[in-house]
């Protein structure tokens, strides 16, 4: 009897999904996000120079947003199409609007014609399948903006009554980012100012009269960027032999939300984090020379010549006399 040995499988991709309510459109083919993007990098060249660096980390609660969905509607004429979509986007949003704080906006995306395949009969040549023409096919987009991110439960089941499933994306905003910005940049610049006192204490020196060069940069992320995928499942080792047919299942595909770490920062406002948020990175670089500053040479431009004169006598010569115009 053949042993069957198992082993736990845990498949952690690289990619990133979408928000909270991650929606569809990177479940079949996820989007890549590279890591290293999400952390800020503003280095000056290597010259010896001392490097004072700040960086900062900030967590926004979004304070609105706007979730998308999809709706597409065929049939045998335009008309019929037309007909059929609007009656299903508009039995939606009459129920949607009852919701305080809500605003909806319906968008075209396509309306092309579909087709299909037709045989085409004969007697003693095999079948000829031409395509033609079956109908039509209409794409619109529902965008529904809400401050209560409990309503989103509440807008798919309205739309689930109506046919209406595939939510594309949620995006999310807030009125305090550019505040949070100014906070963070005020945090940096008193974080910069100790980093120096210390290097300056550390070394006996003093930068008040040294070169510096500063640079300073944001990223924001969003919770559209910050999601990953991975699959987990019990997989079977079998001997079996070259001729064998092995039929795989699906298998499912589950998504977390992936916050920045706050482990490489100075400084981290509002660092718990329990609902996906938007981060704010911020960082600032200065470049201070240690090169000692040459002193400034003496303007021989002043200079004073004194002529002898065959008597004996002692005359100043003026080297600043203008020359005659001819």
């Amino acid at each position: 009897m053949k042993k069957l040995f198992f082993t736990f499988l845990t498949v952690l991709s690289s990619s990133f999904i979408i928000g909270q309510a991650s929606g569809n459109v990177n479940y079949k083919n996820p989007q890549s996000y590279n890591n290293d993007n999400n952390t800020i990098d503003t280095d000056f060249p290597s010259n010896g120079d001392i490097v004072v660096s700040v960086k900062g980390l900030a967590n926004i609660k979004a304070d609105a947003y706007t979730a998308i969905f999809s709706v597409t509607q065929t049939g045998k004429t335009t008309k019929e199409v037309n007909e059929l979509i609007d009656q299903r986007i508009t039995q939606s949003l009459n129920a949607i609007k009852l919701k305080k704080g809500v605003e909806t906006f319906v968008d075209m995306i396509s309306f092309v014609p579909a087709y299909e395949y037709e045989a085409e009969k004969k007697l003693f040549n095999r079948k000829t399948y031409n395509e033609v023409p079956a109908g039509f096919e209409l794409k619109k987009n529902i965008h529904i903006k809400f401050s209560d991110p409990n309503q989103l439960n509440e807008f798919i089941a309205i739309l689930s009554n109506n046919e209406i499933y595939d939510l594309v994306r949620v995006d999310y905003f807030s009125n305090t980012l550019e505040t949070v910005k100014r906070e963070m940049m005020l945090k940096a610049k008193l974080l910069v100012q100790e980093k120096i006192k210390n290097y300056q204490e550390l070394l006996g020196e003093t930068f008040i009269n040294a070169e510096k060069r500063i640079t300073d940069d944001y990223i924001v992320n969003v919770p559209v960027e910050m999601y990953k995928s991975y699959e987990a499942y019990n997989g079977s080792s079998l001997n079996l032999k070259k001729a064998a047919n092995v039929n795989q299942l699906s298998k499912s595909v589950t998504l977390y939300y992936q916050p920045v770490f706050n482990k490489e920062f100075d400084f981290v406002i509002n660092p718990t984090v329990l609902e996906p948020v938007i981060q704010v990175q911020y960082e600032v670089k200065m470049a201070i020379s240690r090169e000692k500053k040459q002193p400034l040479k003496a303007d021989k431009t002043d200079k004073e010549f004194i002529l002898i004169t065959p008597n004996g006598d002692l005359k100043t010569l003026n080297t600043n006399t203008a020359k005659p115009v001819h």
